[in-house]
């Protein structure tokens, strides 16, 4: 699913008018009576109040229309225009006189904190948040500031409209007491990258997105800087299996890593490797893990350094297919040495995890050894060791982008919504839970990458796929196990059930998926 900027969500309802002759007024009346079903649909004409508040733009105006075919169906509506500035939208303006049509209470003026102080809205209320939408650009008024921390005081359920209102689409939040905090937001035709980045995502508990019938082939042609990776966009990337292929046809990977007391690490990435679907794995670590390793994973080959507690070269003499580097690794001086040696006669595809991110942002000129399309794979303080402190999320994948340009690699920048860059280009992975916020997982994410890239997958493909199974296995995984109880081994476990999730409903995969809100993320 594409993530569209504020300025094609602009160019694309422009487009939509002229093609299905409609005019702005007619496709605002589309998106309201879709926000209007949506909330039919699941209160059946309960009578709680709903008070919606509407701005003065055009999400004021989506907002009226909502208002509207609430009061023609029986709801019981309060309407409040927030009044904010002298301006009015043409089409907020006419959907504001069919409001007043409809009913003989018109909706109450909101111009200072003294105009909602008297509003008393119950904890079981409905509040829809109609106020900004994704043409806010500059900061909110204090007393509107104000009315958003009476929704928060109320803790009334609040809808939010498209947004939740002070978000903007394309930079960070200046003042999080001027942001609505929305229980649900429906979204039109597109989700919004805020709804998936740590600093904004937080301003929506949940989200949907409501198709608007903006044109079809806008939507197919357009090019967007930000994709949403779900089941749909890697199901073509997945590569089925011949009858007479064999484990030569997969690949052979090559994991070098550890160190002593963390050959743990290893493991777990030579398990993923094997688990996702790669032909062989070799582990190349310190002596003091062969035993270890071969007694905890037998499926594993191992070539062992001369040293018994860490890395002092790197020296093989197998062909491996791809290597992943790091995952338990130490910095000690040796090491960093034997890493840069490597680096500098390398030119097998690389995956570098962990500790061989450390080394890199120690040393950057190394980062002009890695070969093209190298795979980095950082948690958020490696990252900001290699790209720099940034000031809020945009910056972030300013910088990021920057970094992957500059040095033509693939980041992942794990989180809840783990987001891989390349080449100007975000993909924002749709599966995972704080599930997998537990030691480990991040050497089992380097395996599955590195075993797809084994497989023939480009290194893109690989990474977008094992993003999505590793978040998918914790998905289907937690109904069985809870967040607080899943351990790396565990997401080792559940790849085969994610593999199996790509053909099949889950409900007939041997354990269900969880109830957490995801299904409205798809």
């Amino acid at each position: 699913m594409k993530i569209f900027s504020k300025e094609q969500i602009y160019e694309g309802d422009k487009l939509t008018q002229e093609k299905q002759k409609i005019s702005s007024t007619e496709l605002m009346e589309r998106a309201g009576i879709q926000i209007f079903n949506w909330i039919h649909t699941r209160m059946q004409g309960a009578q709680v109040p709903i008070h919606v508040f509407c701005g003065i733009g055009n999400n004021g105006g989506d907002g009226l229309v909502v208002a509207r075919h609430l009061i023609t169906h029986g709801y019981n509506v309060n309407t409040y225009v927030v009044n904010y500035s002298a301006k009015r939208s043409k089409d907020f303006l006419i959907n504001y006189d069919r409001v007043k049509n409809v009913s003989k209470q018109w909706p109450t003026l909101l111009s200072c904190e003294d105009d909602f102080s008297s509003i008393v809205i119950d904890e079981k209320d409905i509040i829809v948040d109609a106020v900004f939408g994704i043409g806010l650009n500059r900061p909110v008024h204090a007393w509107v500031k104000g009315l958003f921390n009476y929704f928060r005081i109320t803790k009334a359920f609040t809808l939010s409209i498209d947004l939740p209102s002070g978000l903007y689409t394309d930079k960070g939040v200046d003042d999080s007491e001027a942001v609505v905090n929305a229980a649900y937001t429906l979204s039109f035709q597109t989700p919004k990258l805020v709804f998936f980045l740590p600093e904004t995502a937080k301003y929506s508990v949940q989200w949907e997105v409501l198709d608007i019938g903006i044109d079809p082939e806008y939507l197919i042609n357009t090019a967007t800087e930000a994709d949403l990776i779900g089941k749909n966009e890697v199901l073509p990337i997945y590569k089925p299996r011949e009858k007479y292929s064999h484990k030569g046809t997969f690949g052979h990977s090559l994991i070098v890593g550890g160190s002593y007391g963390k050959i743990g690490a290893v493991t777990l990435a030579s398990r993923s490797v094997l688990a996702v679907g790669a032909g062989k794995i070799t582990a190349y670590i310190p002596k003091c893990g062969y035993i270890p390793l071969q007694t905890a994973f037998p499926e594993a080959m191992v070539i062992t350094d001369t040293d018994e507690e860490k890395i002092t070269k790197i020296d093989f003499d197998i062909e491996p297919t791809v290597i992943g580097v790091g995952v338990g690794l130490g910095t000690d001086a040796k090491t960093v040495s034997a890493l840069e040696k490597f680096l500098k006669t390398n030119r097998k595809p690389l995956l570098i995890d962990a500790d061989g991110l450390n080394i890199l942002s120690k040393k950057k000129a190394l980062l002009n050894l890695l070969p093209e399309l190298t795979i980095l794979t950082p948690h958020p303080k490696e990252l900001e060791r290699l790209v720099g402190k940034w000031k809020n999320d945009f910056d972030k994948l300013k910088k990021t982008k920057a970094f992957a340009k500059k040095y033509n690699v693939i980041v992942v920048i794990k989180g809840a919504n783990t987001i891989t860059v390349f080449d100007d280009k975000l993909y924002v992975n749709a599966t995972g839970n704080p599930g997998l916020a537990t030691a480990g997982t991040g050497d089992v994410l380097t395996g599955m990458i590195t075993g797809l890239v084994s497989q023939g997958y480009e290194p893109l493909q690989a990474t977008l796929f094992g993003v999505y199974l590793h978040g998918k296995s914790a998905d289907i995984l937690i109904e069985q196990l809870g967040y607080q109880s899943i351990i790396a081994s565990n997401v080792i476990d559940g790849i085969s059930l994610a593999y199996l999730d790509l053909f099949k409903p889950v409900e007939d995969i041997q354990v269900e998926q969880a109830d957490d809100g995801e299904e409205a993320k798809q």
